[in-house]
C-alpha cells in the first residue's frame, strides 16, 4: 500500500530545488551543508585540488550510502532525502568520470605531439 504524499515535504523539496536553481544561475556552490573555499590556500597545487575534489565526491557517496542504509533499516528518513542524496552522488561520480576522461585525453594528445 502506498502512503499518501505529504504536501509539506513536496513543497519544501520544490522550494529547495528552486533555491538551488537560483544559486546555480548565480554561480554559487550548490552544497547546502558544506561550503568549500574557492580560493586555493597558499602552497596548494593541482594535486591538492584534485585530492580535495575526490574527497568531496567520496563524502557525497558515503552520505548517500548512509542515508540509503538508514532508510532500508527502517529509520525515520524521508524517501525524498534518500533519492536526492543518491542523485547527488551519481552526478558527482559522473562529473568526476568525465573530468578524468578529459584529462586522460589531454595527456594522450600531449604525449603524441611531435617534438
Amino acid at each position: 500500500m502506498v502512503s499518501p504524499v505529504n504536501t509539506g515535504n513536496v513543497e519544501s523539496l520544490l522550494s529547495q530545488i528552486r533555491q538551488y536553481q537560483n544559486q546555480a544561475a548565480q554561480g554559487v556552490n550548490l552544497s547546502p551543508s558544506e561550503r568549500v573555499d574557492t580560493q586555493p590556500a597558499a602552497g596548494s597545487g593541482f594535486a591538492d585540488a584534485v585530492k580535495g575534489a575526490l574527497n568531496e565526491v567520496n563524502a557525497t557517496q558515503m552520505t548517500a550510502k548512509a542515508s540509503r542504509t538508514a532508510y532500508e533499516s527502517g529509520q525515520d528518513i524521508p524517501l525524498t532525502d534518500v533519492v536526492m542524496n543518491m542523485q547527488k552522488s551519481s552526478l558527482a561520480f559522473e562529473a568526476t568520470l568525465q573530468i578524468r576522461n578529459k584529462v586522460l585525453k589531454a595527456y594522450e594528445d600531449i604525449m603524441n605531439m611531435p617534438v
